[in-house]
């Protein structure tokens, strides 16, 4: 909450001036809208809100299949975290998803707010429920058999079910072909870690029920950090025990660590990774975006941890 640029002043007086005390058209709008953030969009997403012309996209992979479909005129705003394409980063920017301002979006004049499921902090999500600005939910699970579903959602939002159904499918066949490929890898399967970053010389890993974790498997690797949930802070012991023959990290931001960093931490020294200073970096939205590109980045991640017996195309 302290990165609610709002306030609670915000919240109060918007309340007071209406929000609450509404006609009986805008209570079916809001309860409409809140049972389709609810059920991850799916009644708004059946509906579809093809005359959008302002919509305010949260979430990178969001907008990146925004862009894939071609409805990239139609954004007016994004989050932080949308910065591919690279053009996406010329649209104003309303913040963090997970400290979002119902100000900052509102003042976009959007005719949809579109955003991932998780993204908050939740009494802004309920000013913009209670506003009159039609709101998706798409939910974003980290498996892999549900990145067709997310993006047939996002087409559905928008009124580009026709272009999203093609997208969606060339997606599921290439995360297909590289499961085939993987099955057929002979080599002894990597224990992977991954590294979300490096505080006062703890490991902050993620464990099961993360993108990490999934991207893991599905470039043949195991992960390192099964026994916990989520981005967590490991112990040294829990390191040592790890004992993984292959770093993983992301490149952009705050998020990037350097070879040096993680191999001299003394949890580090005694791992197979640290023998052989394998870390291996990627760009954090491809690698844990979960949208079109997995297979390029679960590819890509594959032939880094079994070169030769992976390739890129």
């Amino acid at each position: 909450m302290s990165n609610y640029k709002g306030g609670p002043g915000f919240v109060s007086g918007a309340l007071r001036k209406g929000f609450v005390m509404v006609s009986r058209f805008n209570l079916r709008l809001i309860v409409f809208v809140g049972l389709a953030a609810f059920s991850g969009g799916a009644m708004a997403a059946d509906k579809g809100n093809p005359e959008a012309k302002r919509i305010v996209s949260i979430g990178g992979t969001i907008t990146e299949i925004l862009y894939d479909l071609g409805a990239q005129d139609r954004i007016v705003a994004r989050d932080s975290t949308s910065f591919f394409p690279a053009d996406a980063n010329s649209k104003p920017d309303v913040g963090y998803m997970r400290a979002l301002s119902a100000e900052g979006i509102l003042g976009q004049k959007p005719d949809l707010i579109l955003m991932e499921e998780g993204s908050g902090p939740p009494p802004v999500i309920e000013i913009l429920k209670a506003s009159e600005v039609p709101m998706v939910v798409i939910p974003t699970p980290p498996e892999a058999d549900k990145i067709g579903r997310k993006i047939r959602d996002v087409g559905a939002a928008v009124g580009l079910s026709d272009k999203a159904e093609p997208l969606a499918v060339k997606t599921e066949e290439g995360l297909k072909a590289l499961a085939a490929e993987v099955g057929a890898i002979k080599s002894e399967k990597k224990n992977v870690l991954f590294v979300l970053s490096l505080s006062n010389g703890r490991v902050m890993a993620g464990g099961a029920d993360t993108e990490a974790g999934a991207v893991i498997e599905l470039a043949g690797g195991i992960n390192a950090a099964p026994t916990i949930n989520g981005y967590k802070p490991l112990s040294d012991e829990a390191v040592i025990a790890a004992k993984p023959d292959v770093i993983l990290s992301m490149t952009r931001g705050d998020h990037s660590i350097k070879p040096e960093d993680v191999f001299a931490l003394p949890s580090m020294q005694t791992t197979p990774a640290a023998a052989n200073k394998a870390l291996v970096s990627m760009d954090g939205l491809l690698l844990l975006g979960f949208g079109p590109r997995t297979p390029q980045a679960a590819r890509s991640l594959a032939a880094q941890l079994y070169p030769g017996e992976i390739k890129l195309p």
